[in-house]
């Protein structure tokens, strides 16, 4: 398995950062793929399966305290990931990548641009992301209210398995009448997040919920792709996507119909066609139902 060193922890242990690297390293363009709350870099196994087969060098690791990596007592906050995201570019030695980031992921994709002046980085992407800012404050009315990442800590410390599995239906839109994913899928994705730290879950979700991007964003001069899907419950479009847009008025917008949070897998090639065509030629005007394309 392969790892890469992202500093020490309190005692001097090493903080290893579990990875994938797919498609070989004599390749134009790398794209690094940064995972959502409360899963790990295995939630792309869609786009891990097909971006390498495009001649793209594609990249995926697991957040500190998740997967297979160090799990961490501390080093939860944005500025430390993205950090450790630096680890991972540097170790590597990559060069024109494409930062690809969901949901919690597209705060370390913000994070890292302003916080090491977008190094080695030439494209970026924020999917369902939690940019620029998604708690309620006086200068944020269109937030989430404090109650519900309240609600989010209270049932993880009662119980976090059951929050894990009840979290898992609406995070791809399951309810009575749509069963956009499998059992199995729920499944997989419960074993995925239940494997990580009851305190890296704990402390990231605090860290999504509480950290302003919208400074981070201004320093962001790339190519910018967003997309969000407009029945997203998780992360509300209005407070994020729309906002994430208005933030980045020269990005291309991508707005899926009826698509819930985790859209990886619910619109599954859908988003690989339009990472695609964002990484290797720019967006691309096109006519699909159930998607509209904003400029």
């Amino acid at each position: 398995m392969s790892y890469i060193k992202a500093g020490t922890d309190a005692s001097g242990n090493d903080i290893k950062l579990f990875y994938q690297d797919l498609g070989g390293s004599n390749v134009r363009s790398t794209v690094v793929l940064i995972h959502g709350w409360p899963l790990s870099h295995e939630m792309w196994d869609y786009q891990l399966a097909e971006l390498p087969a495009h001649g793209l060098r594609v990249i995926a690791y697991d957040r500190r305290g998740f997967g297979k990596s160090t799990q961490t007592w501390d080093g939860y906050d944005y500025d430390t990931l993205a950090d450790d995201l630096k680890a991972v570019l540097d170790t590597l030695d990559l060069q024109n990548v494409t930062l690809v980031g969901f949901s919690m992921g597209g705060g370390e994709v913000a994070r890292y641009m302003s916080r090491h002046g977008g190094a080695r980085v030439s494209k970026v992407a924020f999917i369902s992301s939690v940019t620029p800012y998604l708690l309620k404050t006086d200068d944020n009315p269109d937030g989430v209210d404090q109650r519900v990442f309240d609600e989010i800590t209270e049932n993880i410390q009662k119980d976090r398995a059951d929050f894990l599995q009840t979290f898992g239906k609406q995070f791809y839109g399951v309810n009575l009448i749509s069963k956009p994913v499998s059992q199995a899928h729920l499944d997989g994705d419960f074993a995925r997040a239940y494997v990580a730290s009851h305190k890296a879950t704990l402390d990231c979700a605090n860290s999504f919920a509480t950290t302003d991007f919208r400074n981070d964003l201004t320093q962001i001069h790339v190519p910018t792709l967003i997309i969000h899907g407009d029945a997203d419950k998780t992360v509300p479009i209005e407070s994020s996507g729309e906002l994430t847009a208005n933030a980045l008025p020269n990005a291309h917008y991508i707005i899926y119909d009826e698509a819930p949070h985790g859209l990886f897998v619910t619109e599954k090639d859908r988003l690989n066609d339009d990472l695609l065509a964002f990484i290797q030629e720019g967006v691309t005007v096109r006519e699909s139902v159930g998607t509209t394309t904003l400029y």
